[in-house]
């Protein structure tokens, strides 16, 4: 899908890139392996990441969560591959590059979480994974730059309540997107809750209690979900790629230990 390029993009890919300096002192502490995320991952499954960088930040902020960014893991659906011929199995929305495929070792070095769609048919996760390849190209919404930009400059605290509203950024335009909103539409377009808002309803006269109610579910407005929205999700299972394959607690060696052939002993 190809838009005209405007002003508006050319001082977006500027500002995307001071928006992407890398924090200094990051270090994470459980990044998983690539090959143990691939043995993992199952398509549709999303992988959030705690982001470096200068707009990570910002995210961070607002949404008082670990993670600042989301991606979508495809599997095998693509035959591109990068310029060192390492596959490319996750699709996510960046700045200045806008959505577009990269490869799973790319977030080797940072702190991730894997979270899966319960119960989710076959067809419907294939489904998923056709939107967001259909979707690459897209450019990033640089309004949500110009949106980002104000937290950067020295301003009051912004209260809690406040905050989740002004992560509605975007101009609307259909064929832009940001990372998490962009997962958020390929789930709406399968009807798969996330966060829906509940509504109570009075209850039915003559039911057992005045106080009875029954919950109605809407969908939010896909440009209201954020990363960590997958991480709250109690539809989504949260995957840990050191559990899966089997976890034996006897044979982790501590630092007071020193191994021996089939067994840890505890040193004097």
């Amino acid at each position: 899908m190809e838009t005209k390029d405007t002003t508006l993009d050319r001082i977006g890919r500027w500002m995307a890139g001071r928006l992407q300096a890398e924090s200094s002192g990051y270090r994470p502490y459980t990044p998983s392996d690539p090959e143990t995320l691939y043995r993992t991952l199952l398509p549709a499954d999303i992988l959030l990441v705690e982001g470096n960088r200068r707009i990570s930040a910002a995210i961070k902020y607002l949404t008082q969560s670990t993670w600042s960014h989301a991606a979508l893991y495809v599997g095998d659906a693509l035959e591109a591959a990068d310029g060192d011929g390492r596959a490319k199995r996750l699709i996510e929305v960046n700045l200045g590059t806008g959505c577009e495929a990269v490869p799973l070792d790319k977030y080797a070095s940072y702190n991730t979480r894997i979270c899966r769609a319960s119960g989710l048919t076959p067809q419907d996760r294939q489904a998923v994974v056709d939107f967001m390849i259909s979707r690459i190209g897209l450019k990033y919404d640089n309004k949500n730059i110009l949106d980002m930009l104000r937290y950067f400059f020295p301003a009051p605290p912004v209260p809690v309540r406040w905050r989740r509203r002004m992560i509605q950024f975007g101009s609307g335009d259909p064929t832009r997107a940001i990372c998490s909103t962009l997962i958020a539409q390929a789930f709406q377009e399968i009807r798969y809750p996330i966060l829906p808002e509940i509504t109570l309803a009075p209850g039915r006269a003559g039911a057992a209690s005045d106080y009875s109610r029954a919950e109605i579910l809407h969908i939010r407005h896909h440009s209201l979900f954020t990363p960590r929205d997958f991480d709250l999700s109690p539809y989504f299972e949260i995957v840990k790629p050191t559990l899966t394959y089997g976890f034996d607690y006897k044979q982790v060696v501590w630092g007071d230990m020193k191994k021996q052939p089939g067994k840890a002993v505890r040193e004097p």
